[in-house]
């Protein structure tokens, strides 16, 4: 089986992103992998806000912080 990368990586990873965020599993990941999928949507329509708000979210998981929970809100209820 070959190794996945990129997108759909973040696609499979989203899904159970949602169900650990749901299910009280691990918010920090789902966060973050969440943050990458708006980041990609939000470069394609240019919406800068969220742009500068999932790499927050994204900086803090890489730096072993708490994202901001202005920035969580929006990286996660981007779609809805």
């Amino acid at each position: 089986m070959l190794p996945q990368f990129g997108t759909a990586v973040r696609k499979k990873n989203l899904s159970n992103a949602v169900t650990a965020d749901l299910g009280g599993g691990a918010p920090d990941k789902a966060s973050v992998d969440a943050a990458w999928l708006v980041l990609e949507a939000a470069n394609d329509l240019g919406d800068h806000a969220a742009i500068e708000a999932c790499r927050r979210v994204i900086d803090a998981e890489l730096n072993g912080t708490v994202a901001g929970s202005s920035d969580l809100d929006l990286v996660l209820g981007y779609f809805r």
